[in-house]
């Protein structure tokens, strides 16, 4: 069996040895930083499955180090952090971010926040499987051979599951995980409404824990992406019910 590592990434020592102590009583194998000058150097030596990670740290922040994660990885990050506006909660997921939780930390609802996102990445729900008996799967566009095979092909734009990457005619794009899992989601239900509910779902075990609002983030963020393949208006939104995508 896997054991899934985290690092965590928090100039508070007595907060990351809470978090790692909470951590280990589920058999996770946490490391948490010590140099806050080469972040990347350490989590490249740790080659964790996850992060937690603060917004405010010594010399460069949290934002800034999201950034420089997603250039080489679309691994699970959580912000932890005690700014609890709107505003905070946006730029993290902007920058690159997955969730993100307000301190003083719930531990029970972290371990269920880093227990979904592992799922959602590497676990059963890392590439759905839809079978010929699922009524949504009929009525897509998408083949089972395609499934199969970690791809998703409609109208010629091309999602590749197992390598996060988006082509349509001689353009592609790279995407974070979270964007793919929309993409998936609006793929296999092409040219119908999905509900906001429905994608919420794809994104989150919990929707109770998650603000509407990061689903909007999250969607823009995939729309610039669209953009730049030359689908800028691809993805349509239908007012009080969700999103449609219509090539």
């Amino acid at each position: 069996m896997t054991i899934n590592r985290i690092f965590i990434v928090e100039d508070d020592m007595k907060i990351a040895q809470l978090l790692q102590a909470k951590l280990e009583q589920y058999s996770y194998h946490v490391i948490v930083a010590n140099d806050f000058r080469s972040i990347n150097e350490e989590i490249e030596q740790a080659s964790p499955h996850l992060i937690l990670l603060d917004i405010n740290l010594p010399y460069y922040d949290g934002y800034y180090w999201c950034r420089q994660i997603r250039k080489t990885s679309n691994m699970p990050i959580i912000f932890i952090s005690a700014r609890e506006g709107e505003m905070d909660q946006v730029m993290a997921i902007e920058n690159g971010g997955d969730d993100y939780i307000t301190k003083p930390v719930q531990l029970d609802l972290l371990v269920a926040k880093v227990r979904g996102q592992l799922r959602r990445a590497y676990g059963e729900y890392a590439i759905q499987s839809y079978t010929a008996e699922s009524t949504s799967f009929r009525e897509s566009s998408v083949s089972e051979q395609e499934m199969e095979r970690g791809k998703l092909e409609v109208e010629g734009l091309v999602l590749w599951l197992n390598r996060n990457e988006l082509y349509y005619g001689e353009q592609h794009i790279d995407i974070t995980r979270n964007e793919l899992l929309l993409m998936e989601c609006l793929l296999i239900h092409y040219g119908e409404v999905v509900t906001r509910d429905t994608l919420l779902e794809a994104l989150w075990d919990d929707v109770q824990f998650v603000d509407d609002n990061t689903l909007t983030v999250n969607m823009t963020r995939l729309r610039k992406k669209m953009s730049e393949l030359g689908l800028p208006y691809a993805i349509e939104t239908i007012r009080g019910q969700g999103y449609k995508l219509k090539l």
